[in-house]
């Protein structure tokens, strides 16, 4: 497990509000596992949604049979994502080209 909403909000304090952020395509590679606070992860991805186009979460254990989002960052973010893809395979990553390209 990472840190992600603290690692978002390094991201978006320094580079967010500048530009990188506003209007992209913002994609995150990640498994969802949430080792610090869901609260702020959903907080940073709300700020995130604001700034970006698209918000995209490619997780490679969402190609899973069975797969549910219930880890804690996973569900804390999700209301934020615009799109959770697979990414578990060379096949789900052109599945996500094709999705950034239709954004």
């Amino acid at each position: 497990g990472t840190r992600l909403g603290e690692t978002l909000r390094a991201f978006l304090d320094r580079w967010g509000r500048r530009g990188v952020a506003r209007g992209a395509v913002v994609i995150i590679f990640s498994d969802g596992w949430e080792r610090g606070d869901p609260t702020l992860l959903a907080e940073q991805m709300a700020q995130l949604r604001r700034l970006a186009r698209t918000v995209l979460w490619v997780n490679p254990h969402a190609g899973a049979d069975g797969y549910e989002p219930v880890q804690s960052g996973i569900a804390a973010a999700l209301p934020y994502v615009d799109g959770l893809l697979a990414g578990h395979s060379l096949a789900t990553l052109q599945e996500l080209l094709e999705v950034v390209r239709r954004a």
